[in-house]
């Protein structure tokens, strides 16, 4: 594998949230929660929930020392930068303020975020912008994510999207593109689509894996009881694992993967829940990894799960059968995706002060 193994750049460059058309220009100053105009014409919400009245205090807290994340710097982290900047592109590790980047981008990888930065739904939980982008799609996009795939070397991709409920197909066509465009200049780089759930229609879905994914994932985020109000009323937890069982019911050697958020105030007996029901919907590969809130508008958090607790889940999930669970505080569904199969945590480890308590 290349050193620029794992994740890849997002195509859509001029779609950015608040980004200008002109390569490395500044982004207009927008604070969190308020509207803006794109550049194509549309409004949108920064981070995607409307500002309240008052700033919640407790969203300021500190947070345990077992979530302190590599700090963004670094000759990687810059190349990357470079890149995304000259070649218009947007992350979606910069989107939804992944605690990652600075580990992720070190490393030479980036999460590609397809049609766009701004998406037609709010959930409480995710930073990304919000609005109607209005049928808006960049039609260069497949040539040009496909040329930045080539060019990177990349042996493996993982395409997200936002949400587009705006478009007739949920945006199923252009993301099949984007996926048969790598395929074709890059036919040894696997690709894993986190897709949207397309609103549950069939066709749809069977659009994007027909096209030839070798991992189809779709998030389900979070558990039955909090799926609302975690996630936009749009979303559903049943419509998630129908989407999930008919990836894998379409094409039965694709991977299906699904991820959940852990500190919204599930119970364990929920999260066990959950993974019973990926698992009778045919999901292959579980990730989970300690919610986060990105702004104070945004849920709060109501707890933060240990690293020998993310230990245990996991062994919950090897026993029901998944051929991977990765878990731990930082983890993300794409977080060294191209590892998920090797069996070991993606080389994540219980801290060798295991079971001396945090504070």
């Amino acid at each position: 594998m290349s050193s620029f193994q794992g994740i890849a750049i997002i195509s859509d460059a001029s779609a950015r949230a608040g980004a200008s058309t002109a390569p490395g220009a500044a982004a207009p100053a927008v604070r969190s929660g308020e509207k803006y105009r794109t550049a194509q014409g549309f409004s949108a919400i920064k981070d995607g929930i409307k500002a309240h009245g008052s700033v919640d205090r407790d969203a300021l807290l500190g947070k345990p020392r077992w979530l302190r994340a590599p700090l963004a710097a670094g000759h990687g982290y810059e190349f990357v930068r470079r890149t995304v900047r000259e070649h218009r592109l947007a992350t979606v590790c910069e989107e939804a303020k992944c605690p990652n980047i600075g580990e992720c981008w070190n490393a030479g990888t980036a999460t590609i975020m397809l049609m766009g930065a701004v998406c037609t739904r709010a959930c409480r939980f995710c930073a990304v912008d919000t609005g109607n982008p209005r049928g808006w799609l960049d039609a260069d996009e497949p040539a040009n994510l496909a040329e930045s795939v080539a060019l990177l070397r990349l042996k493996y991709v993982v395409l997200t999207s936002v949400n587009r409920d705006d478009l007739a197909d949920g945006g199923a066509a252009h993301y099949a593109k984007c996926i048969r465009a790598i395929k074709q200049r890059s036919p040894g780089t696997a690709v894993e689509a986190l897709t949207p759930d397309f609103q549950g229609v069939a066709r749809d879905v069977h659009t994007v894996v027909q096209s030839g994914p070798d991992v189809f994932a779709q998030n389900l985020e979070t558990v039955r009881r909090l799926t609302h109000p975690v996630r936009d009323p749009r979303a559903g937890y049943a419509q998630t694992l129908a989407v999930l069982a008919m990836a894998k019911g379409q094409r039965a050697q694709v991977l299906t993967k699904s991820s959940l958020m852990l500190g919204l105030g599930e119970s364990e007996t929920e999260i066990a829940e959950c993974m019973d029901d990926l698992r009778a919907a045919g999901v292959d590969i579980l990730t989970l990894g300690q919610y986060l809130r990105p702004t104070a508008h945004h849920l709060r958090v109501e707890r933060y799960v240990t690293p020998e607790q993310f230990e245990i889940y996991r062994g919950w999930g090897l026993e029901r059968g998944f051929r991977e669970c990765v878990s731990g505080p930082l983890v993300r569904s794409s977080y060294r995706a191209e590892q998920a199969l090797a069996r070991n945590n993606v080389g994540l480890t219980v801290p060798a002060a295991a079971g001396r308590g945090y504070p």
